[in-house]
């Protein structure tokens, strides 16, 4: 029997995206593989990581080529990243938390990639008057990932229903908390 690789990370990301604490034995279960072979293959969870983090980083980058982020209005944009990231959402939220344990400081030069393509749509926007200018684009980089890992759990958990993510993620980001009066 051969061993597809991408298989494994597949099936690794999408428990790990529902429980981040997955054993090693609970991963090489979903993958249908003994643990052995996981260990050959990826040895340790920090080999898996960083694994992950690749695969990650390969479908994230996709996501956001397929959004045409300079196409249109940066609004219109900023929207189909976001629901480009749906399927992906969960494995989102488990990189961005399973990263902060890795990095001590240096950041994998893929996520400075996206970072930077995510950070220039918001800059546009600023220069086209779409988006507020009192914060930074990066901030807001860092806003729409933290928003998309909350959407990811909440969906998760039930406490929100899948067709409401983009609106969710986008409303509070375009939006923010703080209520406005509806102009007469």
């Amino acid at each position: 029997m051969s061993f597809d690789r991408d298989a494994v990370l597949r099936a690794a990301a999408e428990l790990l995206a529902r429980k981040a604490t997955a054993t090693q034995d609970e991963i090489a279960k979903a993958a249908g593989i003994s643990r052995a072979t996981l260990h050959r293959h990826f040895a340790g969870r920090d080999a898996l990581i960083r694994a992950l983090e690749e695969l990650g980083l390969r479908q994230l980058e996709q996501v956001v080529t397929d959004a045409r982020l300079d196409d249109g209005a940066a609004r219109e944009a900023l929207s189909r990243l976001i629901e480009g990231t749906r399927p992906v959402a969960g494995f989102i939220a488990f990189l961005s938390t399973e990263n902060q344990l890795f990095e001590e400081g240096e950041m994998n030069e893929g996520w400075e990639r996206i970072d930077a393509r995510i950070s220039a749509l918001f800059r546009r926007g600023q220069e086209s008057g779409e988006f507020r200018i009192d914060m930074s684009p990066i901030w807001f980089t860092e806003a729409l990932y933290g928003l998309v890992a909350a959407a990811a759990w909440a969906i998760q958990a039930g406490r929100t229903a899948p067709r409401d993510y983009t609106p969710m993620i986008l409303g509070l980001l375009l939006g923010g908390v703080e209520r406005r009066d509806p102009t007469p």
